[in-house]
């Protein structure tokens, strides 16, 4: 096996739990239960999409919530929350609750810009201030300001009536969003494709998640455009070198896949396979190809991912639309096969 700087320290697993219309119960608790498979497979953590007016997890809080009572060991996180459609105080008070229930097991992803059809949706979402909706980097500075316990409001004290001594029936008011929960403001990530994001994210001091989709600025090669931004970011981070990144491709292990699933993963991968050849779109985004295969294969091809090579934390990403059996095999080989090609080894 070629060489890497360092083994894999941290695995984990991305899902956007898909579910029918006509039965959404079932769906969401098919994600909570490949949740729990991972902590019994030795997962170090295991994300969640957002989907908003989709038939995929519209609100990750509430179910990382349930998953956290659920697991006892697993990292929960998001990846991720796109603020455009959040209020960040609001934002601020589920993180934290879920942060205590899960005994400071949240790593929270955000990201921010306009909503995704904000010209269809913005009468419903802002109806009043759709105009001067800021989705600039200043909406993450509030989340992460709220997060971390700086001010919230000019008030702190008690409402109604002076008491000189904390009473059942007395309202006290807190200046600062409650619960706070010391130890989350340095678990936030910012899910980034561009320099610009890079840098900004190393500035203020968060963890960067990178995934299988770039800016192509610099470059029209994928692995190099990601690796400068992983430099870009540890470069302006406080913790430098030590400045957390995971790498979230996407990744399909084929080790004990029937025949008919391993036909159904390369026709899946072939299918998207020609987005990754050149930059999309006005925005020129590049797409990493699928990684389908033996692990060892796959193992292969990470090592020989400059970008790869710089991190000791992944998110595999989960294929959208495959079967609850199919997540089972592929999270099963991730934990049994690949992980240890790649110096993993799993929690017990």
């Amino acid at each position: 096996m070629p060489p890497t700087s360092q083994p894999l320290r941290k695995l984990g697993f991305l899902t956007i739990g898909l579910f029918d219309e006509a039965d959404p119960g079932r769906g969401h608790e098919s994600t909570l239960e490949i949740i729990e498979l991972g902590e019994r497979l030795g997962f170090d953590s295991a994300w969640v999409r957002h989907r908003h007016l989709q038939y995929g997890i519209s609100s990750p809080v509430a179910v990382l919530a349930a998953a956290s009572q659920r697991t006892s060991r697993i990292e929960l996180g998001t990846a991720v929350i796109p603020l455009g459609w959040e209020n960040p105080l609001r934002l601020a008070e589920d993180l934290a609750t879920v942060d205590i229930l899960s005994g400071g097991r949240l790593n929270p992803g955000v990201s921010v810009g306009p909503p995704m059809h904000y010209e269809q949706v913005k009468q419903a979402l802002y109806p009043d201030t759709a105009d001067v909706e800021d989705f600039s980097y200043e909406r993450v500075q509030r989340l992460l300001d709220f997060v971390r316990g700086e001010p919230a409001s000019a008030f702190g004290g008690v409402t109604g009536f002076e008491a000189t001594r904390r009473q059942p029936h007395v309202e006290y008011s807190s200046n600062r969003v409650q619960p706070h929960s010391p130890g989350l403001g340095r678990r936030l990530w910012y899910g980034g494709g561009s320099l610009r994001s890079a840098q900004w994210a190393g500035e203020h001091g968060m963890n960067l998640l990178t995934s299988s989709v770039v800016k192509a600025e610099e470059s029209e090669d994928f692995a190099e455009v990601q690796l400068s931004h992983i430099r870009t970011f540890r470069a302006h981070h406080p913790d430098g070198e030590r400045a957390r990144v995971s790498q979230g491709l996407v990744v399909i292990p084929t080790d004990s896949a029937t025949a008919e699933q391993r036909a159904k993963y390369e026709a899946y991968a072939a299918k998207r396979l020609p987005r990754t050849a050149t930059p999309q779109g006005p925005a020129r985004m590049m797409f990493a190809p699928d990684l389908v295969g033996p692990s060892d294969r796959i193992a292969e091809q990470l090592y020989a991912h400059a970008a790869f090579r710089e991190v000791d934390e992944v998110a595999f990403a989960l294929p959208f639309t495959f079967e609850h059996e199919d997540y089972v095999q592929i999270l099963t080989d991730m934990a049994t096969r690949l992980g240890p090609a790649l110096g993993w080894r799993p929690t017990g």
